[in-house]
């Protein structure tokens, strides 16, 4: 409950997740050792990744099938409800009538600077190398609700890819969350924090398959963070390629190099050097790009295929298309 600006469970006993995380099991593991019923809400979409042994139930609305559901299952005083990336559009209307004005979102990144989507491709396009651990008060506004709590690590300089930021995040999230529990469980009242509206950033989902099309103007650095920003657990960068065995490839493990001739920006995207295991691109800017990785449309490693000559690029209207399209999800999945 909120009161006097502070947030507070006087007799904390459930907590009901909403939506999915990689890692929610263990979440569940450290509440069972504290006492603390655990108990998932999420859409048919997150749902397929729920293991079947957890306490799981499948809404796709915020309706009064799921008011009643909560009613009957939850007392109002001692629930605290924890929105795990949950596809929901959380209303006043559902914040006070359905989740009892205890409802809180985990938020993997600082706010007000990265609200929104798009997990950890946006933060790895800038080269944001500041792990974020929060929780906050839902409000209609997204992501914009007063912070009950905060906390900052350096993410380690060998890590670069979406999967080794987000096993990063997991370590790190399990001793956060654990921590916060037992302050609430131990009945800490959390001093509100209010967002100041005159700065911050919002952005939006992404998926990888629309989205993630190289654009090879840009210098070395920015098609670095580009690349990576799609690498593992994801397909790949999209790019075309001017050899005749493929039509459209996906690019993984980048490096900026720097030992090459300099180049000149009409060179972008070609193949300057080819060894065993990879491939030296010139781009736009003084240094190049070395690749490990050119996967087909089946996923296997063609590198072996490609010439030097061999270009790589991406016309103009597959990049304008990636950068006009919204992405959108719901309970669902996916809004086509």
């Amino acid at each position: 409950m909120i009161k006097n600006d502070y947030f507070f469970i006087n007799n904390l006993k459930s907590i009901v997740f909403l939506g999915n995380l990689s890692n929610i099991e263990e979440l569940v593991k450290i509440n069972k050792k504290l006492g603390l019923k655990s108990t998932i809400i999420s859409g048919s979409d997150q749902s397929k990744k729920i293991k079947s042994g957890l306490n799981h139930y499948v809404f796709n609305k915020l309706d009064n099938k799921l008011k009643n559901f909560i009613k009957k299952n939850f007392d109002h005083e001692s629930t605290l409800f924890i929105s795990l990336g949950a596809r929901y559009i959380f209303k006043d209307e559902h914040i006070n009538n359905i989740f009892f004005n205890n409802l809180i979102n985990y938020h993997a990144a600082r706010l007000p600077f990265d609200a929104g989507g798009g997990g950890w491709s946006w933060r790895i396009m800038k080269n944001d190398r500041i792990d974020n651990q929060l929780f906050h008060i839902i409000n209609e506004k997204i992501d914009g609700g007063p912070i009950l709590i905060s906390q900052s690590s350096l993410i380690p300089k060998n890590l670069n890819t979406p999967d080794e930021f987000e096993e990063f995040r997991k370590k790190k999230f399990i001793i956060f969350y654990s921590n916060f529990i037992k302050s609430l469980k131990k009945k800490f009242k959390f001093k509100l924090k209010n967002q100041p509206e005159y700065i911050g950033s919002y952005y939006p989902r992404l998926k990888t398959k629309y989205n993630g099309w190289v654009d090879w103007n840009l210098e070395a650095h920015e098609l670095l963070y580009f690349i990576n920003a799609f690498d593992d657990p994801f397909e790949g960068a999209s790019s075309f390629i001017n050899n005749k065995n493929f039509k459209k490839v996906f690019l993984k493990k980048a490096q900026v190099h720097g030992g090459e001739q300099i180049n000149h920006p009409y060179m972008a995207g070609l193949v300057l050097k080819k060894y065993k295991n990879w491939i030296v691109l010139a781009t736009t800017s003084k240094y190049c790009l070395i690749i490990e990785e050119v996967l087909d449309q089946k996923g296997n490693n063609v590198i072996n295929k490609i010439k030097v000559g061999d270009r790589f690029f991406s016309k103009k209207e597959v990049l304008d298309k990636a950068k006009s399209l919204r992405i959108f999800y719901n309970a669902k999945g996916l809004k086509k």
